[in-house]
């Protein structure tokens, strides 16, 4: 019988991931001498190439011989260990490298098991880790009481609260949906929670620059929210902060022009001026805060107490709450004709549903002009209600600095919107 090339493939997988995380182990304990360590760059090699080959004898022999020969390579790693922390007279070598032989012998049957994509993926991260050891350590000293509950309820509310949750509307016209309404007061904390760690461990300008832009991915009115109550406690920040916050509502213009053409390409034609328009007017004077920010002598000092925010996010699910059933209200009340209305009225909580229900909308009977003009209104009232979020919430400073670029925003892509609107109909 001839043999198979592709097994001899999956085995060079094999030896491979064992050979590249042998040369991070050997390069981490390079100044051990030889014989002293747990394994080195051919111990972690042939690891791997026995994985592969224990892989190839369980098609022949079962899984129980797979079991059985793992069992054996981790008594003969940790009898390895015991005699290297006997001589060592007790001082620990670290079970790393122990773990890691195991990893590699797993990923070696992955391989050969047709598993090789997730094997080269798990071998690379691993490598990863082991190299960054340093830095984890460091980020672990650095982490305060506060942050390590902070991340323990953020872990609660996302990952254990938020899915028990029903996925279905209740009250007036089922217009209260407990799982999205929770899911914004988890976005809430965690944008406050992501401002946080990227303002201590960025310093503010470059923490706020990488902040705003994410969160504008996510939530601008989020950001606004958070960075505006920041700003408040930290008046050093107001310019820094007006930057992050402006990034983020410039960034929702291009998010929502990128969702309305996926769902309605015809849409592209007539939207992409007036998003491009607010986007510009937006970007713009924040580029000028942020290098005219670059010029001062020292970098203001940040004084963060709580990095989760879970009133503040509370509060916040609660409005999204009252905006969600007056725009199925008026819905109802109002009618097709309402839908101007609708959007007027979505757009004070947030763009990207009615920007996804227009754009259907438009491929069902309403015409894309108003489509669009729905849109930039949504987004106008959003930029507006942010720009008041800034000022009632963060005072004349960050809120002159980014109410006057909202407004001038808002006020330059309503025009154009309701120019082509008015043209088309």
């Amino acid at each position: 019988m001839s043999a198979n090339p592709i097994i001899f493939y999956h085995l060079a997988i094999a030896l491979g991931i064992g050979l590249l995380i042998g040369v991070e182990r050997g390069w981490q304990q390079r100044d051990a001498s030889e014989g002293k360590r747990v394994a080195g760059v051919r111990t972690y090699g042939l690891l791997g190439l026995l994985g592969g080959c224990t892989a190839l004898l369980g098609t022949q022999l079962g899984t129980v011989a797979i079991g059985l020969i793992f069992v054996g390579v981790a008594l003969a790693l940790a009898l390895t260990y015991g005699v290297n922390l006997r001589e060592n007279q007790g001082k620990d070598v670290s079970i790393t490298s122990l773990v890691a032989g195991l990893l590699v012998f797993v990923f070696g049957l992955l391989a050969v098991g047709g598993r090789e994509e997730e094997a080269v993926a798990a071998g690379v991260v691993t490598m990863a880790l082991l190299a960054y050891k340093p830095q984890l350590h460091r980020w672990v000293q650095a982490l305060e009481e506060s942050e390590l509950r902070a991340v323990t309820k953020l872990l609660l509310m996302s990952a254990v609260i938020l899915p028990i949750l029903p996925h279905q509307g209740f009250g007036p016209w089922q217009a209260l949906n407990p799982y999205e309404l929770w899911w914004m007061v988890v976005l809430i904390a965690a944008i406050s929670f992501m401002g946080y760690f990227a303002l201590k461990l960025g310093g503010a300008r470059k923490g706020a620059l990488l902040t705003g832009l994410l969160g504008g991915l996510v939530s601008s009115t989020a950001l606004t929210l958070s960075f505006s109550r920041l700003a408040k406690q930290e008046v050093a920040l107001v310019p820094v902060l007006a930057t992050g916050i402006l990034l983020a509502c410039g960034t929702m213009f291009p998010r929502m022009l990128l969702v309305a053409s996926l769902i309605n390409s015809l849409i592209f034609d007539l939207l992409w001026l007036p998003v491009v328009l607010m986007a510009v007017l937006t970007y713009v004077p924040a580029l000028l805060y942020w290098f005219t920010g670059k010029g001062q002598q020292a970098e203001p000092r940040v004084h963060l107490s709580n990095p989760l925010e879970l009133r503040t996010a509370f509060l916040f699910g609660v409005l999204l709450a009252a905006i969600m059933l007056l725009g199925k209200a008026l819905q109802d009340w109002v009618g097709a004709m309402g839908v101007l209305l609708l959007a007027a009225a979505s757009g004070v909580a947030d763009v990207d549903a009615i920007t996804l229900s227009l754009s259907r909308m438009s491929l069902n009977g309403l015409t894309a002009s108003t489509a669009v003009f729905g849109i930039v209104l949504a987004a106008a009232v959003n930029s507006l209600v942010k720009a008041g979020m800034a000022l009632s919430i963060g005072g004349w400073g960050v809120g002159l600095r980014v109410g006057i670029p909202l407004l001038l925003a808002a006020a330059t892509g309503m025009t154009v919107a309701w120019y082509q609107w008015a043209v088309a109909v």
